[in-house]
């Protein structure tokens, strides 16, 4: 009779799959991008205007290099689009992608009435 050790050397583990679906990386970079301080008062500031870098380092009191790279951050996360205009950039929000992380929350919102209905373990 094997002793309770040996069992375990030799049953083989039952493998549940446990993979989570990897969200789509423009989610994932949209919600890092959100997740700054300085980012999003960047974003309030273009909130219904586009303004030009030197009106945001302007109001924001930072130095042109710190906010170029948050600009970078925002611009790659499609959250901030940008335009040239002679010797000058302008920003503006990109609504269409504010949309696409609105939906991805959406997804989440029944959710609150299946986790309230499920009594805990105790």
């Amino acid at each position: 009779m094997a002793d309770v050790g040996d069992f375990w050397i030799m049953a083989k583990p039952l493998i549940v799959s446990t993979a989570v679906p990897t969200p789509n990386p423009l989610i994932i970079g949209g919600f890092h991008a959100l997740s700054d301080s300085l980012r999003l008062k960047v974003i309030e500031l273009l909130r219904g205007q586009e303004l030009c870098v030197c009106e945001l380092c302007e109001q924001l009191n930072v130095p042109q290099s710190k906010l170029s790279f948050h600009l970078k951050i925002l611009k790659e996360a499609r959250l901030v689009r940008s335009r040239q205009d002679g010797r000058w950039i302008y920003y503006s929000l990109n609504c269409s992608q504010f949309r696409v992380l609105e939906a991805y929350l959406v997804q989440y919102q029944h959710l609150s009435s299946i986790i309230t209905s499920h009594k805990s373990c105790d």
